[in-house]
């Protein structure tokens, strides 16, 4: 069906601005925490968090106060999540995924590269994008549990501490 009336547009239009404005306030109410680098767990919140936008919009059956009580309810249960995940190891090790050592000290790591299903050619490519020429200059290339590569690069000390959580 092409049109239905003026009244369902008006709704949505109405409802839409409300939950859009009110799905805003919870984000900014629940800390930097629920918009940051996404990991797994942060993807399907937001995926959901999108899903119930658009169906407070545009069904007729979910009342407003349904919608902003459902957006909430996934708002809350991000903040409880990273709560506890930054308080206690079990809950960060359910959520999180631990970094990924690529490249150490001259090598490339072909089972973890095989296991997280990244090539050779992306890990020289995180090289070049910090500037370096020569994988020579680097200690370590990490692919961390948002995705992104970190590059660390050798230094005088022989310290190790930004690697200790990797595995």
């Amino acid at each position: 069906m092409f049109f239905d009336d003026w009244f369902g547009l008006f709704r949505i239009l109405i409802i839409g601005v409300l939950a859009y404005g009110a799905l805003i306030f919870l984000l900014l109410a629940s800390g930097k925490r629920t918009l940051s680098k996404w990991n797994a767990f942060d993807f399907v919140v937001t995926i959901a968090l999108g899903s119930t936008l658009a169906t407070v919009i545009m069904s007729k059956d979910v009342s407003f106060a349904e919608g902003v009580f459902a957006l909430g309810l996934l708002v809350g249960l991000q903040f409880v999540i990273t709560w506890l995940s930054v308080r206690f190891d079990w809950a960060e090790k359910l959520v999180k995924a631990k970094p990924t050592l690529l490249f150490n000290k001259g090598e490339f790591i072909r089972e973890a590269m095989k296991r997280q299903r990244v090539a050779e050619a992306e890990v020289r490519m995180a090289i070049r994008a910090k500037g370096v020429a020569a994988v020579e200059e680097i200690e370590a290339v990490v692919l961390e549990t948002d995705g992104s590569f970190s590059v660390i690069k050798k230094s005088a000390t022989d310290s190790r501490s930004a690697l200790s959580d990797v595995s």
